[in-house]
């Protein structure tokens, strides 16, 4: 059975996460350099099936698309182009990164671990999928 990935893109890291098999539940999986984001999803495809990409949305408050988005196009017609027959959606990402950073709170994570930006995109991404998934 076939996975979802979800993409917290970002200009310097992408967190990752993933559905198990059965598509319920979303785990983080890891964060990548976003130089080096096609390749690291061009091993994983080979390794893993995965029926649907979830990319965030970056979005101002008011609903209009952030100065993030700029940089998500390009990617996601790069994707389009490697991959055409996975298909995209995107997801609103507004407040994940602040309802990330109040989970590592809530779970007792040390401060220092708090400070990882890394941890805090993979927890992004994570919370974009468990969206995708509750919504579904």
């Amino acid at each position: 059975m076939a996975r979802i990935l979800a993409i917290d893109y970002g200009g310097k890291r992408c967190g990752i996460a993933v559905t198990d098999e059965s598509k319920i539940i979303a785990s983080g999986l890891t964060t990548v350099d976003t130089k080096s984001l096609l390749n690291w999803l061009k091993e994983y495809l080979v390794k893993e099936d995965i029926e649907l990409f979830i990319i965030g949305e970056p979005k101002r408050l008011h609903g209009e698309a952030s100065e993030s988005e700029a940089l998500i196009k390009p990617f996601i017609a790069k994707l389009s182009s490697l991959y055409p027959s996975i298909p995209i959606k995107r997801i609103d990402e507004r407040f994940t990164s602040k309802i990330a950073f109040n989970t590592m709170l809530a779970s007792g994570i040390s401060k220092k671990k708090r400070q990882n930006k890394a941890l805090v995109d993979q927890i992004s991404a994570t919370i974009i999928l468990q969206d995708y998934l509750y919504n579904l």
